[in-house]
């Protein structure tokens, strides 16, 4: 299953889209309790955090969340399927199916609207 195959980099993927979702969550929580200090601190990280690297970031936390939830489904299945390790490639591929399915519609929206606030178009 593993051996630098597809169960590996889902495995690798799997760990690095949670370590991304986490940090997403401190950053968000460290910007809510910036209110104890004040509007101008909280309006300062919140101005910070519609720059377009921080927004651009926003997208890497989208996909890190959808590709992590995707990925538990399958993993879901595995363990609880007879059926579920002996196609786990074929889940892994469809994970990734879904994940464009879902994704592209969000960079379409998404995009365009970094791109404005950067004044590229």
């Amino acid at each position: 299953m593993y051996r630098g195959r597809e169960g590996q980099w889902a495995f690798f993927l799997h760990r690095l889209s949670g370590i991304a979702i986490l940090l997403y969550l401190l950053i968000h929580v460290l910007n809510i309790s910036a209110a104890m200090w004040g509007p101008e601190v909280s309006e300062r990280l919140f101005a910070i955090e519609h720059t377009p690297i921080f927004r651009i970031g926003l997208v890497g936390v989208i996909a890190a969340v959808l590709y992590h939830a995707l990925n538990g489904l399958r993993v879901i299945l595995m363990d609880f399927t007879a059926w579920g390790v002996r196609l786990q490639r074929e889940l892994w591929y469809g994970v990734w199916l879904l994940f464009a399915l879902f994704f592209v519609p969000a960079l379409i929206k998404i995009v365009p609207e970094i791109l404005r606030t950067m004044g590229v178009i």
